[in-house]
């Protein structure tokens, strides 16, 4: 990869794994990462998550958008616990896991991280919705996202 292309991240075992370095606009007046940046920063995991399955992401969209015309992905649930914080200038690493792949919704373990120390929980549930409505994750996203789950499920993976 050359270095003026930002990094997706990693896969350790089954887990993505973000690294993001927190920056004077992701604090508060006390130089503590506001409570939103860390949705900012999840955001971004799942982003990279889905771009480092193995598969090309316009690909599959354009793949998808022919399935079902006008969708999206959009949050329909998270819960979220803060456990510590982050301050300036600190390296987080924000790790992803898929939990479960359902009919029309994909769920999610992510963690902020500092080192050792777990900074966030979350437990996000991702709908997929075209024309307003829920529907079935097309083949080809739900293909990429049941392989990179069953690769990691391997043992010494």
């Amino acid at each position: 990869m050359s270095s003026d292309q930002p990094s997706a991240g990693r896969f350790e075992g089954r887990l993505h794994v973000l690294p993001v370095r927190v920056y004077y606009e992701d604090t508060d007046f006390s130089g503590v990462v506001y409570h939103a940046s860390y949705l900012r920063f999840m955001e971004r995991g799942r982003t990279n998550y889905l771009r480092l399955i193995g598969a090309d992401q316009r690909a599959l969209f354009e793949a998808a958008e022919r399935e079902a015309p006008g969708f999206a992905f959009v949050v329909r649930s998270m819960n979220i616990d803060f456990l510590k914080p982050a301050r300036m200038d600190d390296i987080l690493a924000i790790v992803t896991e898929t939990a479960d792949v359902k009919g029309a919704s994909v769920v999610l373990d992510q963690k902020v991280m500092r080192g050792a120390d777990t900074l966030v929980e979350a437990k996000v549930q991702v709908a997929f919705v075209s024309g307003g409505r829920a529907k079935p994750i097309p083949k080809p996203l739900r293909a990429a996202m049941e392989s990179d789950r069953s690769k990691r499920d391997l043992p010494g993976q």
